[in-house]
């Protein structure tokens, strides 16, 4: 089992899935995510980025390795989309295909594997052996819904490495700045300033020369970097939804992600 500073979002160990050691587990059917209570920042895809910059706005996290994160709260340890028990708030909503993941994801065995094996959170409260579910596995052999979740994996992985790929791109026009959103309220002393997040430069968007700007456009990496863009004005609704659940911050700087 993986130690805990080395795993990804949520996930407290990782374990391969073997139809051997694993035959007589089933699946349930979760109606709540506990997991989600208090992450205020998801990784997405560039594929998501057309429906989630409609619920949720879509900043990069700062470094060098910078990610595309869908924000479910404006600070640390507030997700405004998710009531204590972890259950979505939203009749009409998107979940990020990274949650809908969870508890399984493609990982490497060793180090130096070049192959990815499908694993899961052992801790995971939705697999185990129960009386209830859908089984894993049928004499030996995969059953549809782990082909099923095989396949969604493989799928995640494949957009990530193409999600990659954009990031490499904004990095190389110079498109990234660090963000920075100010939230004035009327009879507030001071605004409610963010920080500690990248989003594109758009002046320096405007600037791209004509084959550049073609190039882009061609790639289909423009409609993304709108959507981003567009979503930015989605940061005053969920500080809204904050202060309706008694979560809104006092003035001051506030790192986002």
């Amino acid at each position: 089992m993986a130690s805990a500073p080395q795993l990804p979002l949520f996930y407290n160990g990782l374990e391969p899935l073997s139809s051997e050691r694993h035959a007589d587990y089933r699946m349930r059917m979760q109606d709540t995510a506990p997991f989600l209570i208090g992450q205020h920042a998801i990784p997405i895809t560039v594929e998501e980025f057309p429906l989630v910059q409609r619920y949720m706005p879509i900043v990069f996290s700062i470094g060098d390795d910078a990610i595309p994160l869908a924000l479910m709260g404006l600070h640390e340890n507030v997700n405004v989309f998710v009531d204590d028990a972890g259950k979505i708030n939203e009749t009409s909503f998107y979940v990020p295909a990274y949650v809908r993941r969870y508890p399984f994801m493609l990982a490497k065995l060793r180090p130096d594997a070049e192959e990815l094996s499908l694993c899961f959170d052992p801790t995971a409260q939705a697999i185990g052996v129960f009386e209830d579910g859908d089984p894993l596995f049928a004499d030996g052999q995969p059953t549809e819904l782990t082909r099923n979740i095989l396949g969604f994996a493989e799928q995640f992985e494949q957009a990530g490495q193409r999600t990659q790929n954009f990031m490499r791109e904004l990095r190389d026009y110079g498109l990234l700045m660090e963000g920075d959103v100010s939230i004035e309220l009327e009879g507030a002393q001071q605004p409610f300033v963010y920080r500690g997040f990248q989003m594109v430069n758009e002046e320096k968007l405007r600037e791209l020369r004509g084959d550049q700007l073609r190039k882009i456009s061609q790639s289909g990496m423009l409609p993304l970097v709108y959507a981003h863009l567009f979503s930015l004005s989605l940061m005053r609704d969920i500080f809204g939804r904050q202060a309706q659940q008694g979560k809104a911050p006092q003035p001051m700087l506030q790192p986002v992600a």
